[in-house]
Formats: structure tokens, sequence, C-alpha cells
């Protein structure tokens, strides 16, 4: 045995709340934080005895005031970081009551998947903004084949 022992994987619970025009919902970390001043996905940690939807739900309600009515599962992305692992349990909001409003004094924007990437984020959210970057770059595509537009 070399004696190194496997940083913590932390499960995280992670919303993509998407405006119907587009823009998707984003949160600046506190400075205080790991990642601190970086923006993500609202979300945080899955307890113990709770599912990621259990706690998405909980969490969705403390940071933005917004109550879960449905999502459903998008990805897991596990990266790590030099003191922990993080597992992150990605899930589309698809409904939800309430206007979301930074709870803990957190910076909230709606922003378009091209603008992210003038954006800082922890690097374990790159494939999340991957993934809907390809999927609005695909209904721009299907859109432009029928001859329609598409609100990018």
């Amino acid at each position: 045995m070399s004696g190194v022992t496997a940083a913590p994987v932390v499960h995280v619970a992670v919303g993509v709340i998407v405006d119907p025009g587009g823009p998707v919902l984003i949160a600046k970390r506190p400075e205080h934080a790991h990642q601190g001043g970086l923006w993500e996905f609202p979300g945080g940690k899955v307890e113990p005895d709770e599912t990621a939807e259990a706690a998405l739900r909980r969490e969705l309600w403390e940071e933005l005031g917004i109550e879960l009515c449905a999502a459903e599962p998008l990805l897991e992305v596990r990266h790590a970081y030099a003191d922990k692992t993080v597992l992150l349990d990605v899930w589309r909001v698809t409904a939800y009551r309430g206007e979301p409003h930074g709870r803990e004094g957190q910076p909230l924007v709606w922003i378009l998947p091209a603008d992210m990437l003038d954006s800082a984020f922890p690097v374990a959210d790159a494939p999340i903004i991957a993934r809907l970057r390809q999927e609005r770059d695909q209904m721009a595509q299907q859109a432009s084949s029928k001859g329609m537009s598409a609100v990018l």
C-alpha cells in the first residue's frame, strides 16, 4: 500500500433551470466557499438519507425560494479536485413554482449557454456547459433545416 488516501466524494444535486427563451439560471458562489466567486448551477450536497431529487428540491427552496414541481435526470459528472472529488447529479428542472431570487444574498443571472464561456465556472461544470451548448446548437440546426428561426 502506498499510504495515499482517496479524496472524499461529495455527492451534489444540480439543477439546470432553463427559461423558455433559452437562458439558463446561474448563481455566484460565496467568496468563502470552495470554488468561491465562480458561477454555478443551483444545487447542493445530497445528505446521507436523501435521494438526489429530494436534495435538489430542498436546495432550490433554500437557495432560490422556488418549489420544484418536476425534473428529469440530465447527466452525471465526476470530477477530482486536489482536495475532494465531486459527483454532480445534474437534473433538468422542467417545472417549478415561484420566482427565483438569491435567498442567501447570492447574485443570480439568466445567461445563454453560448455566453457561458465568457463566465468563470468550476472546472467540474464544463461537461454541463458543453451539453447545454450542444443542445442549443442542435435546436438551431433543426430550426434552420425547417426554415424556421430559433431563439439563441
